[in-house]
């Protein structure tokens, strides 16, 4: 295989992308991360049958966009694409919080030990009363 076709060239790069500095690297890193939130909130919606945003597609936003910013900040230096990532956190940071908190306040049943919305007054599993 010649090094037209060769997915490794000699030249430094990997399927025509030159990977000359560490940030090239962050860059990609930050790509593939955030592009993959799209992957894992496909695959959970799939398997509810219903439409649903997983944790995991919060943390790999709020992963994403921090890269992003960084690669911006320290390599690109281009003020449009660190406004864009500038401020995107604050939602990510927020949707991981009340997660975390509907999370906590999950009402146990004492049937069946499935775990309930707080503001459930039965069991959908096995009609007991939750207190």
């Amino acid at each position: 295989m010649d090094s037209n076709t060769s997915l490794i060239s000699p030249g430094g790069q990997i399927l025509g992308v030159p990977w000359e500095t560490f940030w090239t690297a962050v860059g990609w890193l930050a790509n593939a991360t955030f592009s993959s939130r799209f992957l894992v909130q496909w695959y959970a919606t799939e398997k509810k049958k219903q439409v649903v945003v997983p944790q995991m597609f919060w943390w790999l936003s709020l992963l994403g966009s921090l890269l992003f910013l960084t690669y911006a900040i320290f390599y690109d230096k281009h003020n449009v694409i660190i406004f864009a990532y500038a401020f995107t956190w604050i939602p990510y940071s927020r949707n991981l919080i009340i997660h975390r908190r509907n999370k906590a306040a999950l009402a146990l049943c004492a049937g069946c030990g499935q775990k309930n919305p707080p503001q459930a007054n039965f069991c959908p599993n096995c009609g007991g009363k939750l207190t």
